[in-house]
């Protein structure tokens, strides 16, 4: 192994990495297997991939070419070297909007050549649902298709040429007319005609084996159209020249409502005729929330395209009156179609997880049956889960036939094990019975290539071995995929994980308490691998900021889940790998919300921390921003804020406080407010009213408004009480009347222990959330629960740890969960309680960025129609400012928070017109705001605020 990595060093000009964290991050792509590489290189160029080759091919060591990872049948894993070409080789070469064409690399993400397209009004027709990190590379290995197969077909349907490297390192140019073919493969297919004719099944969807039929003089000899879907297995890719294809100028969106899937299934092969873009199928129990869509029990989606907005329409209602519907809804604005493609785009993830909870797992993802058989074969379907006990919710391209699914096997036991190759092995038999093929677009790889002669027969079977002999008598590339294939039920990726749950400090109440499940929830469908974001969404700001993996939410769980399995990553919490990878997450909790499957890495990352820095010594900045509400107690108690203002001013003082602090020494030290929220509070008379609610009960509330109690978190108490003032006269002027929290003598103010979360800290938090809760005892009780005041947090991070954190660390503590339940934004608060007051009409624009927690976890609905009511025109960015509390003041951290921010927040500020407002409802994004672009953002409250008539 030092030998070979020695050698692919002298010879390679990419990067080489033998290392564990290099090696543990490609164990898996998105299916249920896991092969342990020896070492992973990123080729610069063709001549870097034919030194790979020949290096390897003297070792005897295998090569396996990976794109993006998402691949679902296990063929991106490998035990040799794997090739990653996104690193490097991701370019378009060149795009010629005349002939139709593109140049591209193999690393190229499919959406960057939809992005150079769309100006000459191109596209590439084939596009998965994992169109946002998908490579071409990995789309021609496994021959993809996507939504849009009916009207544009398969990614073999849009290649052009292909330039591969062999195993022998012989370079050719594939094409048509046997261009390129390796010697002997021509001679193998004229002995083999006749099988070629008529062993292979007539349907727009069959994936699964070789395309030798692709050979055949009378479809023109093409080697480059049977190269596609092999899998990596016949050569390497290192360009390909793809077709383009005219994009419709306008397009409409059919909503097709039926009573059920199996009415769904009968009617789309019905609707083919109209030339439909797309004809994409799901059922109610695949989708979190019916909102948005018409009535009905499942649904097609239907796309049509025209010249016109008018045109598209026309087609789209056309498919409605010949569909017979339960309900429908034909949508034509962008924005709109979007919402709703989103939903079919995340089955991908959310099928993952059953209604109840419960996990399911690919492996018989996308079968393909003729489309006029796909409903009498999701019956069939339906009737062989439930005699083995299974479930599963199908969706997927009803019109082209294929299915994908998820299913809840048992792949953890034995005796689950076993049921999940006796089903395989009768599903196969299943589709074939339909007339269909077991890979209808993601490839057989493991999961499916031992079945192959099921459908193919054995000597069909023979015949790929022999065309894999000619391309690869060595059998170097990708072994163990599509012909002489290991077992399905071999390579698991689940059986390496602890069998009994990790002793662990939260609860993880959606996982049955148990972290190797939580960890388990990443199924790599890579959704965090989006190079830029889109609308409002988080996830994921670090990968975006570094383009390395191990910054991305998979990445980081993959990471996890070799530590758990401890054969690559063998040192458990205390490895510096995981640390590492996790030291870049922002904890901005945007994979909470973004990622289909609900991973939420910064809660792995305070539990991972907690137990790394057990009994040991804690990075400084842990100590200085960790402990922040205990630093400003103290200045607030001794009076000192004023002074301790001044010495952060001064320049020798504020480096030698950031380098014992552990602080970035680019920033600056936030001023601390010389009169804190709560002691302002008291001056308007909080003993009076708190002696009211006591006295007068449920009469106070109709004679002096309703009573709210606001949360003091640190960052208003002790940095930004203008925020509190605001929210008080606004809350005031709508009738409600705001109370301060009570603090009971002789105690600490209450804390939700953000700080103490986001380091680690987790005993410390969990000491200060009990304490919280004693102090609140009386607010939480269970007797008390029916009369408890709604409890508003100002500070984004602040409720969303209240509301989430805190219930699961003490999830043992029933008062936690009462607590959690009674908090509510400053929005939400106004709405709630106040549903008739009218805002002051301001009618400005705004731009800012909501904030990464409340997009995450708690929600700017109620925000975004306060803004409406306001006057308050445009919306908010996405993504994440960056500072992300102590993350970008932390040493090391300052370029990878400015990147963040520069993604969307400061663009956005900077194109904003004169008298825009800047919305900034967290102190980090405001402190961001003003530390890199000099800009004032404020709370809603403050702006609206500014609105009201003057304080008498």
């Amino acid at each position: 192994m030092a030998d070979l990595e020695a050698r692919l060093r002298e010879v390679v000009r990419g990067e080489v990495r033998f290392d564990v964290a290099a090696r543990a991050l490609v164990t898996m792509d998105a299916s249920n297997y896991r092969r342990v590489p020896l070492g992973v290189v990123a080729p610069r160029d063709a001549e870097d991939v034919a030194a790979v080759l020949e290096v390897c091919r003297g070792h005897g060591v295998p090569v396996v070419a990976r794109g993006g990872g998402t691949s679902i049948a296990g063929q991106a894993t490998g035990t040799g070297v794997v090739l990653d070409f996104t690193r490097h080789m991701n370019r378009i070469v060149s795009l010629d909007p005349e002939a139709r064409t593109a140049v591209v690399q193999p690393g190229l993400v499919l959406d960057r050549l939809q992005e150079a397209a769309a100006p000459h009004g191109l596209r590439f027709g084939p596009d998965p649902s994992t169109h946002s990190r998908c490579t071409l590379g990995g789309m021609i290995g496994n021959n993809s298709c996507g939504s849009h197969s009916v009207a544009w077909g398969t990614t073999a349907d849009s290649v052009r040429e292909l330039d591969v490297v062999t195993a022998g390192g012989e370079r050719l140019r594939l094409g048509q007319g046997w261009a390129g073919a390796p010697d002997g493969l021509r001679g193998l297919v004229e002995g083999e005609l006749a099988r070629l004719r008529t062993g292979f099944p007539e349907l727009p969807r069959r994936i699964s084996g070789y395309a030798v039929d692709a050979l055949l003089p009378e479809k023109g000899a093409d080697v480059a159209r049977s190269f596609c879907g092999s899998e990596g297995t016949l050569g390497v890719l290192t360009e390909a020249v793809v077709r383009l294809v005219e994009a419709p100028r306008a397009r409409a969106l059919a909503v097709l409502a039926y009573a059920d899937e199996s009415a769904a299934a009968e009617a789309a092969a019905g609707l083919l005729p109209y030339g439909p873009l797309t004809v994409e199928g799901m059922a109610a129990d695949l989708v979190p929330s019916t909102a948005g869509l018409p009535r009905g029990g499942a649904w097609l989606f239907v796309e049509t395209g025209g010249e016109t907005e008018a045109e598209a329409r026309a087609r789209a209602e056309a498919v409605v009156r010949a569909a017979d519907v339960v309900d429908s809804l034909v949508v034509t604005d962008p924005g709109g179609q979007r919402v709703l493609w989103r939903i079919r785009e995340d089955a991908s993830g959310t099928a993952t997880r059953m209604p109840d909870g419960s996990e399911a797992w690919p492996g018989w993802e996308d079968c393909a049956v003729p489309p006029a058989r796909l409903g009498a074969y999701l019956r069939d379907f339906r009737r062989l889960l439930t005699s083995h006990g299974l479930r599963g919710t199908p969706y997927g391209h009803f019109g082209d036939g294929c299915i994908h699914v998820r299913i809840d096997f048992d792949l953890l036991s034995e005796a689950g094990v076993g049921r999940f190759r006796r089903f395989s092995e009768e599903l196969a038999d299943l589709v074939v019975a339909h007339g269909g093929s077991l890979s209808g677009e993601h490839g057989d790889g493991q999961a499916r290539a031992e079945l192959l002669p099921r459908m193919y027969g054995e000597d069909m079977v023979a015949l790929f071995g022999r065309v894999k002999g000619v391309w690869d008598p060595d059998d170097l590339l990708n072994p163990g995929m599509l012909v002489r294939p290991a077992p399905l039920d071999a390579n698991l990726r689940f059986s390496v994980l602890p069998r009994k749950p990790v002793d662990v400090a939260f609860g993880y109440p959606a996982d049955g308490g148990d972290f190797s499940a939580a960890v388990r929830r990443c199924v790599g469908v890579a959704k965090c691998r989006t190079t830029s974001a889109s609308g409002p969404s988080v996830m994921c700001p670090s990968f975006r900021a570094t383009g390395e993996e191990e910054h991305s939410t998979r990445g980081r769980a993959r990471l996890l889940h070799e530590m758990l399995a401890g054969e690559v990553v063998t040192d458990g919490w205390r490895s510096t790998e995981v640390r590492d990878a996790l030291d870049l997450c922002l904890s901005c909790k945007g994979c909470r919300s973004d990622c289909p499957v609900e991973v939420d890495m910064a809660t792995y990352k305070a539990e991972f921390l907690h137990h790394h820095y057990a009994g040991r010594r804690r990075p400084a900045a842990h100590y200085s921003m960790g402990w922040l509400p205990v630093w400003l107690r103290l200045v607030d108690r001794t009076r000192t804020a004023r002074l301790v203002n001044v010495l952060a001013s001064v320049g020798p003082l504020a480096a030698l406080a950031k380098r014992l602090g552990g602080i970035a020494p680019e920033r600056r030290i936030p001023r601390v407010a010389t009169e804190t929220f709560t002691r302002w509070f008291g001056r308007r008379a909080r003993a009076r009213q708190r002696r009211m609610i006591r006295e007068l009960g449920p009469a106070y509330e109709e004679s002096f408004g309703r009573p709210v109690l606001l949360w003091p978190d640190t960052f208003t108490e002790h940095l930004s009480p203008e925020v509190g003032k605001a929210a008080v006269r606004v809350l005031e002027a709508a009738g409600l009347k705001p109370v301060p929290l009570p603090r009971l003598p002789r105690h600490r103010p209450v804390c939700c222990g953000l700080t103490y979360l986001s380091t680690g800290q987790l005993d410390r938090a969990r000491e200060v959330l009990r304490r919280t809760l004693d102090q609140l005892d009386v607010l939480v009780s269970p007797d008390a629960a029916e009369t408890l005041a709604p409890l508003v947090v100002l500070e984004p991070s602040c409720a969303a740890a209240l509301r989430t954190d805190l219930p699961e660390l003490l999830h043992d503590d029933p008062r936690a969960a009462r607590l959690a339940a009674s908090v509510l934004t400053f929005a939400e608060a106004l709405e709630r309680y106040a549903p008739d007051w009218v805002p002051p009409a301001l009618d400005r624009p705004v731009t800012g960025q909501t904030h990464c927690h409340q997009h995450a976890v708690l929600g700017d609905g109620a925000d975004r129609r306060l803004r409406e009511a306001a006057g308050l025109t445009g919306e908010l960015a996405g993504g994440c400012c960056g500072l992300a509390g102590n993350f970008g003041f932390e040493k090391g951290h300052y370029e990878v928070s400015a990147a963040c921010a520069e993604e969307q927040l400061l663009p956005a500020v900077r194109d904003a017109a004169d008298g825009t407002a800047v919305l900034a409802d967290g102190f980090s994004c405001r402190t961001q705001l003003d530390q890199l672009a000099g800009v004032r953002g404020r709370h809603l409250a403050q702006v609206l605020a500014e609105g009201l008539a003057e304080e008498p």
